[in-house]
């Protein structure tokens, strides 16, 4: 069973600030040390299931802040910028499954470290027309490759998103949101242990695999600057639905890759660091 590990940040145990989760903060370090706790005790519980191959890819921010010599021997990981399928690098149609590790709830939500992908420049995400974060985008581009995802860890609001988009997701909240920085924390080895549980029950048995679609959906992003919609209608297939809103419509996951350009052209314009 070929287990795919897609890890954020801000939903790890015990962080609730962005001085836990961006390079340079006062508690980064740390942070990167509860990160790599959180996706070990995952990675046991993919063992426990019976799981034989389990790759890693680093998905928050720089993209280095696992580090190596820190993982569980069993896994293998993919780190560092840029990737051409973001959050999702590594993933393929011969994976079994995919477990979504640290996760948060998207822009507008009342979360722990809520946004969506990139700090406060994505007011909003729609995905045919249903608003989504990177749980329920993940999902769906797991989905198009016929794998399914079966767990996500994070705080109670990241949590409630996924099972909002799939019931069948077993969730592991690690934290109760209080505020946007600030949460009721479940002990640390508590959580552990949850997330290790949750993983093998989410395993066991192997899952069922959705079949492989190549249908077509519509993607559409409202921006915080007309700048950025504006350039973005330089690219083919590209269109506004008003003045900050643009949208595309193709198969999955080359929609998922595409909204990655759209946010390296964000970044080269704006250059406005997250959770201001």
């Amino acid at each position: 069973m070929r287990i795919f590990l897609s890890v954020d940040m801000e939903g790890v145990t015990g962080l609730v600030d962005a001085e836990d989760v961006q390079p340079g903060g006062r508690d980064y370090e740390r942070g990167r040390s509860m990160m790599a706790e959180d996706v070990n005790a995952a990675v046991r519980g993919a063992l426990a299931a019976g799981a034989t191959d389990i790759l890693v890819n680093d998905a928050h921010g720089p993209m280095r802040n696992l580090i190596p010599e820190d993982l569980h021997p069993a896994a293998r990981l993919v780190r560092g910028r840029p990737k051409r399928m973001g959050m999702l690098e590594g993933l393929t149609g011969d994976h079994d499954a995919v477990v979504c590790v640290g996760y948060h709830s998207r822009a507008g939500v009342l979360g722990v470290l809520s946004h969506s992908f990139m700090g406060h420049e994505i007011e909003d995400i729609w995905l045919d027309g249903r608003p989504v974060g990177e749980t329920g985008l993940a999902h769906a581009t797991a989905a198009a490759l016929g794998v399914p995802v079966v767990a996500l860890t994070g705080d109670d609001t990241a949590c409630a998103e996924m099972t909002d988009w799939d019931p069948a997701v077993v969730t592991v909240p690690v934290k109760y949101a209080h505020d946007r920085f600030a949460a009721r924390l479940r002990p640390v080895g508590e959580a552990r242990e949850a997330i290790e549980e949750g993983v093998r029950r989410a395993l066991t048995p192997a899952p069922a695999r959705p079949a492989p679609t190549a249908a077509e959906a519509t993607l559409a992003v409202r921006w915080q600057s007309a700048s950025v919609a504006a350039i973005l209608l330089g690219i083919p297939g590209v269109t506004a639905d008003d003045s900050r809103t643009v949208r595309a419509t193709g198969p999955l996951p080359e929609l998922y890759r595409q909204f990655g350009v759209w946010m390296r052209v964000a970044s080269s314009l704006t250059g406005q660091a997250p959770y201001c």
